[in-house]
């Protein structure tokens, strides 16, 4: 059911359980039936949001990962991304990505410890800083949500509570750090609810969409209760997240079971990789749908598209030449532009500026030994199987030298 989902399809790719006319010289070919649907990249576009998910970041540079721009210069990759026009920084948070053993899980390791320093270096680099919290000790989407293992006997009477205080308590360190987020997602890609079973919205023995909404009912409430306590007058815009961004119908299903439940939130995210969700064509329909029909605002607050077919490690990719025929641009970085400009018109045509921008995932993750997608005990958690590495290497907005990619124009407050 969840085939369509990143991580979902990583599990094909190293054998995980749980887990669509190419255009010439870079640019779409029009066809309504390609990933490039029927928009007009010749027209200017300006966006309000144009971020990136750098959740790994931490890590390749640790790992001795380093950035270069066009003229072959160092850089740092913060202010480098700032400088071509990134305005917002989009990080992940697991609640104990580590073993009972004290063995990390991978993925970034990104516990609050971490997503704390590296927000500070996002504000300080003067970009905004959305906070995705998965509620969770590794991985979620669609296709697993796992419950964090401290929780894992709770009831849900007593996991609505502690969702309430643990959104509260992270919200509140994190303004005593100086870097109140500016966007909160409540949950990633939230399809199917999370903190299995008691979250779940479909299936058999699951607590369906009423305890789905009273878990993010509480999540939002200690958001809320965070920001009161510490004195913030601008209070973080709330973000509930779906992937499958082509999928009107998924999407509708799922905010009209919400809005009835009144779980209070400002934003509808969006996943969208075309070569797994649909038409650009679809993609427009849905997010002009989703604004008509809850008059909300929408961002596509995960996508990315592949500059080459070939592999920078030993794990294979997500994005091979199956992938280049369903997203309909050539594996250029040309072609890695052509769809970002697209992509960026598309979010531009939404009815009364209700399109807010988008955030591409993991522009900076290069193939560098170290840090890989998971590892074993990472793997056991998500219970699963499969090799260590990176199987996202040839979609970074960086050669796997770490050389700037073209791709980086489509960050521009206004693009030709």
């Amino acid at each position: 059911m969840w085939q369509t989902n990143r991580w979902r399809w990583l599990g094909i790719m190293v054998l995980w359980g749980a887990l669509a006319a190419c255009g010439g010289g870079g640019g779409s070919t029009g066809d309504s039936s390609s990933g490039s649907g029927d928009t007009d990249s010749s027209s200017a576009t300006s966006l309000a949001v144009r971020g990136v998910d750098v959740s790994t970041l931490t890590e390749v540079e640790a790992a001795g990962g380093q950035f270069y721009d066009a003229n072959g210069s160092q850089v740092d990759a913060l202010s480098f991304m700032a400088a071509q026009g990134v305005n917002l920084v989009r990080l992940r948070l697991w609640v104990d990505p580590q073993s009972a053993g004290g063995e990390a899980y991978g993925g970034g390791d990104l516990d609050l410890d971490k997503v704390t320093a590296l927000a500070k270096r996002v504000k300080a680099a003067g970009m905004s800083f959305m906070l995705d919290l998965h509620y969770s000790d590794f991985w979620t989407d669609p296709g697993k949500q796992f419950k964090p293992k401290a929780w894992a006997d709770l009831d849900s009477d007593a996991l609505v509570a502690q969702v309430q205080s643990y959104s509260q308590a992270v919200v509140a360190h994190l303004i005593d750090n100086g870097v109140h987020p500016d966007y909160i997602q409540v949950g990633n890609e939230i399809n199917s609810g999370l903190l299995w079973p008691d979250g779940k919205n479909w299936g058999d023995d699951v607590g369906g969409f009423d305890t789905l909404a009273a878990l993010l009912k509480a999540g939002v409430a200690g958001i809320q209760q965070a920001e009161s306590d510490g004195g913030v007058t601008t209070p973080a815009k709330i973000i509930l997240h779906l992937a499958e961004g082509g999928n009107n119908s998924t999407f509708r299903w799922w905010f009209d079971e919400i809005t009835e439940r009144s779980v209070p939130f400002d934003i509808i995210g969006v996943s969208y990789y075309p070569y797994w969700h649909g038409t650009l064509t679809a993609l427009q329909t849905n997010l002009d749908d989703m604004v008509s029909r809850y008059g909300k605002p929408v961002m596509v607050v995960e996508t990315a598209y592949g500059f080459t077919t070939d592999n920078g490690d030993s794990l294979g990719n997500n994005f091979g030449t199956s992938e280049e025929t369903a997203g309909g641009y050539p594996a250029t970085a040309a072609g890695q532009l052509a769809f970002l400009t697209d992509l960026r018109s598309v979010i531009a045509a939404v009815p009364d500026e209700m399109g807010l921008g988008f955030v591409y995932w993991e522009p900076a993750w290069l193939p560098v030994d170290g840090v890989s997608w998971a590892t074993e005990a990472g793997m056991d958690y998500i219970e699963t199987s499969g090799s260590t590495g990176n199987a996202w290497e040839n979609q970074a907005l960086f050669d796997f030298n770490g050389d700037a990619l073209a791709g980086w124009a489509a960050f521009a407050e206004t693009l030709q």
